[in-house]
């Protein structure tokens, strides 16, 4: 069992419901597979800070800190390392989301996320999302 690794994540909701999806590109760990937007949290950096910088790297969007609202988090532990990842709700950002370092990204109803590909830390929290939305 390797170390903790603290990755914040977002699922950013739009005005109809819909959750937006990321596709990890090709060349990454779990390539192809469909994830929530977010990143590593640095040493020194608060999740929330980490959240909002990645959005703006990844999505080019801009998110402001009251806008987040922590939801849930996963815990799970790959082969070589253990992922604890708190789950931010985020409804309000400026810009429109873009890929900038995934492969695509999808607006997707949270009901239809079982039918694809996620990474095994991601899929405990679509029936929190479905439970929600």
């Amino acid at each position: 069992m390797g170390k903790t690794v603290l990755v914040a994540a977002c699922a950013l909701i739009d005005p109809d419901g819909r959750v937006l999806i990321a596709q990890r590109p090709p060349g990454k760990a779990m390539a192809g597979l469909w994830e929530f937007p977010g990143g590593k949290v640095e040493p020194e950096e608060r999740p929330e800070d980490a959240l909002i910088r990645e959005l703006a790297e990844e999505l080019g969007i801009t998110v402001k800190e009251a806008c987040l609202a922590p939801f849930t988090f996963a815990s799970h532990s790959y082969p070589d390392f253990h992922l604890l990842m708190p789950l931010f709700l985020c409804r309000r950002w400026e810009s429109t989301p873009t890929a900038r370092e995934h492969s695509a990204l999808k607006w997707m109803r949270v009901k239809d996320l079982g039918s694809i590909p996620m990474p095994p830390a991601d899929l405990p929290l679509i029936p929190m999302l479905r439970d929600l939305l």
